[in-house]
């Protein structure tokens, strides 16, 4: 709560200086500026679910003053599957880990992951978590047997628990893949997942257009373009897993 009334009055600071713009980087950011101003231009980045949230109308047409870059990529969700059966084919159980409280788009993963999974013939587990000891009740569970695999969705929540899922996999000899690439040097078996760093490139285009003149209704909200990849041997080999060439072609990072 208190975050959040930090966030309002920094929003309304920010507006209170009436700037040319404003760039803001996450939904609770853009929701706080929002509530303060309905006329300066808002460009955002690493937002989920810009519609839902109410910021623009659609994505093609965004009718308002916000406009922006989305960090959801509804493909990753089979993408995910498809790696995890690449690096350990016998996988046959996959669970994918999420907060449901913070994660409230994870249907947008779910449904395609439980697609894939019948065409990969695994059997999707919808695992969600609210604490330490929920991740440790999925994760004992898929460690039980040999052909346990766990997808680790973007989230707020298993960002912050990242360590401790890290380590659980680690202890239960699950492997993991991951959405994030600074996860990779920390343990993590393998992450595929969106470059954040390219959202906000992209996003000074959409600034420098807004302060010579564009509206951010004529601007759609653009989606993820670039991938990155990273792969974790050290973490392989404790697992007894050969990460396949093709796999570590396609790496943009490997881990020795």
């Amino acid at each position: 709560a208190g975050d959040q009334q930090r966030m309002r009055a920094y929003a309304k600071e920010l507006v209170d200086l009436k700037p040319s713009l404003i760039f803001a980087v996450t939904t609770p950011v853009t929701a706080a500026l929002q509530r303060e101003t309905q006329s300066t231009p808002v460009v955002f980045a690493v937002v989920s679910d810009p519609v839902g949230s109410g910021f623009v109308k659609s994505l093609a047409q965004p009718e308002g003053n916000i406009t922006g870059f989305i960090n959801i990529e509804s493909s990753l969700g089979a993408k995910w599957l498809e790696l995890l059966k690449e690096v350990a084919p016998a996988v046959t159980r996959a669970a994918m880990i999420f907060n449901p409280d913070t994660a409230t788009y994870a249907s947008y993963y779910l449904r395609p992951f439980e697609t894939a999974a019948s065409s990969f013939g695994v059997e999707p587990i919808v695992a969600p978590i609210r604490n330490e000891a929920e991740i440790e009740k999925v994760i004992s569970s898929l460690g039980r047997s040999p052909d346990g695999g766990l997808i680790v969705m973007t989230d707020a929540s298993t960002l912050m628990h990242r360590k401790p899922i890290i380590s659980l996999t680690a202890h239960h000899k699950v492997p993991a893949v991951y959405p994030s690439r600074y996860m990779v040097p920390e343990g993590a078996l393998l992450s595929y997942g969106i470059d954040n760093l390219d959202l906000f490139r992209r996003a000074a285009g959409y600034v420098d257009r807004i302060l010579r003149g564009a509206k951010p209704s004529e601007l759609p909200v653009q989606v993820p373009s670039k991938f990155e990849m990273a792969v974790n041997l050290k973490t392989a080999r404790a697992l007894g897993l050969t990460i396949p060439p093709s796999v570590l072609v396609r790496a943009d990072e490997v881990i020795e």
